[in-house]
């Protein structure tokens, strides 16, 4: 069985990036708690899961990102069977881009 990531810890590192109010903030805070392979390996495994929602292939989706094929397998392992983690951020940013064409 794998570690409990539903710590008190864990929970207050979530809470404190509630706090962050805007892009520029997410900015400092991360560069700040983040090594930058860290953030960029973050930022790649959002990209492969956003290229995957859309229906690139494996090879479309390592030549755009750089990825290996075993991390883009975890994270569509992750979009398959995880928690619709991914999902809920995406309906939530298209549903912010919706209303931010409507303005």
């Amino acid at each position: 069985m794998g570690k409990n990531v539903r710590t008190p810890e864990v929970e207050r590192l979530f809470r404190a990036i509630l706090c962050l109010e805007n892009v520029e903030e997410c900015f400092t805070y991360f560069e700040d708690i983040c090594t930058i392979n860290e953030l960029l390996s973050m930022a790649q495994r959002f990209e492969v899961a956003r290229m995957l929602r859309e229906h690139h292939t494996y090879l479309e989706v390592a030549n755009k990102t750089g990825a290996s094929t075993a991390t883009i397998s975890r994270v569509n392992r992750s979009l398959n069977y995880g928690n619709d983690g991914y999902d809920m951020v995406f309906a939530r940013m298209k549903e912010q881009e919706e209303q931010n064409n409507e303005k």
